[in-house]
């Protein structure tokens, strides 16, 4: 199994490269994605509101650990149960996703380049490149009209956390991308490329 990375900041076109990508890799082969956002890991023991006050954006909010577990469990041929994350509640859902072994795993999140222990596993490594004030129009417009959210908390939650760790975290990783895609999800030769090279990596 090969595995292809895909990161970025908050809203810089990450999701829909990736499933541009999957959708154009159908007919060649299964191609699985994994949300790295789907592995917040759950805290059901705090209240909501403790919850809403998290860093999010900080690599310990995550669970590496299952994560991780789940990628060599798809390496060696094994299904996993992808858990589903709730934005709106801040918590996993009962339901899960079940994601059997393919050829080719795509992994999007804004830190998959900046955790050591998930960009090891990585063949190919993508960087989404989109300008800081389209990113927050887009997170803004996302968070207020599908996570209903206010536009105090999503400004307040970008001043505090989003920003200072792009800063800290996302951006560094750029370095480690073996491609930068500008313009996210808008740039057609750049997805084309990488469209190509998993079709290679599905007729091997």
């Amino acid at each position: 199994m090969k595995i292809i990375g895909i990161a970025g900041g908050t809203a810089s076109g990450k999701t829909t490269i990736a499933n541009k990508l999957g959708d154009l890799s159908k007919k060649y082969g299964k191609v699985n994605i994994i949300r790295l956002d789907d592995y917040y890991s759950d805290l059901p023991e705090l209240e909501l509101e403790e919850r809403k006050k998290i860093n999010y954006d900080h690599p310990n909010a995550f669970d590496i650990e299952l994560l991780t577990k789940h990628i060599e469990d798809l390496k060696n041929n094994k299904t996993i149960d992808v858990p589903e994350y709730d934005f709106v509640t801040h918590a996993r859902k009962k339901t899960v996703t079940k994601v059997m072994p393919s050829k080719v795993l795509i992994i999007e999140g804004i830190l998959v380049l900046a955790i050591e222990d998930i960009c090891n596993f990585l063949d190919i490594k993508i960087f989404v490149d989109t300008p800081d004030d389209i990113r927050f129009i887009r997170r803004l417009n996302r968070d207020v009209y599908e996570r209903n959210r206010t536009l105090n908390n999503v400004v307040d939650q970008y001043l505090a956390t989003v920003r200072p760790m792009h800063k800290v975290f996302v951006e560094p990783s750029k370095s480690k991308a073996d491609l930068i895609i500008p313009e996210g999800g808008r740039n057609s030769i750049a997805i084309e490329m990488v469209f190509k090279t998993i079709i290679d990596l599905l007729n091997k």
